[in-house]
């Protein structure tokens, strides 16, 4: 038997005994994982914990290791023989958490681009994101082995991204009722990016419910 004929047999008798779905889900959770980092370094430039510009550098950082996470699960994607749930949901989840990071770099960077405003009403809204992506984990963490708890986890993960649209209508409210000056377009339009990030959390959850749905149909 040839290698790759050898390599084949291997790959059918490891989607046989289940090993090829916790890799695609590792992969998942690796690249959630740099969504979690990219919060908390969120909440740190915002709190001043680290300089703006620091943070935009390191920023970049992540969303590269974020990229890297992706392309390796579409080599894992073509490779297995099956997968989870179905692979046109995994690409989307994928792409939606990838679409969370991708708006936390930006916020990162157009706080840094604004000179930094104030920005206490970020954290709350920062903090339920970092919740949301916490809960997300631990749904993922039960897709292959207990699947009929991830409903209820995915429920959990929409209302932290309640709270993100909740904070923010509630910090754009407290804006609007001051004058209109320089300081307060910097943090609506800073405080309009992280409603987005809570928006695509919320894509996150629907990835993963659409996808559910179809198991049990």
């Amino acid at each position: 038997m040839t290698g790759r004929r050898l390599r084949r047999v291997w790959r059918i008798l490891d989607d046989l005994a289940g090993r090829s779905h916790h890799r695609v889900v590792g992969i998942l959770l690796r690249q959630l994982e740099q969504n979690q980092e990219a919060v908390d370094l969120a909440v740190d430039v915002v709190t001043r914990a680290v300089p703006s510009a620091t943070g935009r550098a390191r920023m970049g950082d992540i969303e590269h290791a974020g990229d890297d996470h992706r392309r390796q699960l579409v080599v894992e994607l073509a490779a297995s023989l099956t997968t989870p749930i179905d692979r046109e949901d995994l690409f989307r989840l994928s792409r939606s958490i990838d679409d969370v990071l991708d708006n936390l770099r930006d916020f990162v960077r157009e706080n840094d681009l604004f000179g930094a405003p104030t920005m206490d009403a970020a954290v709350p809204a920062l903090i339920a994101v970092r919740e949301g992506l916490a809960l997300l984990r631990r749904a993922l963490q039960q897709l292959v082995d207990h699947p009929t708890d991830v409903a209820d986890l995915v429920l959990a993960v929409r209302k932290r991204a309640g709270v993100v649209r909740r904070v923010y209508q509630e910090a754009i409210g407290r804006l609007l009722a001051g004058d209109v000056t320089s300081e307060m377009l910097r943090q609506r339009e800073l405080l309009r990016r992280i409603d987005v990030v809570g928006l695509r959390l919320a894509e996150c959850c629907d990835a993963l419910a659409d996808a559910m749905l179809k198991r049990i149909v």
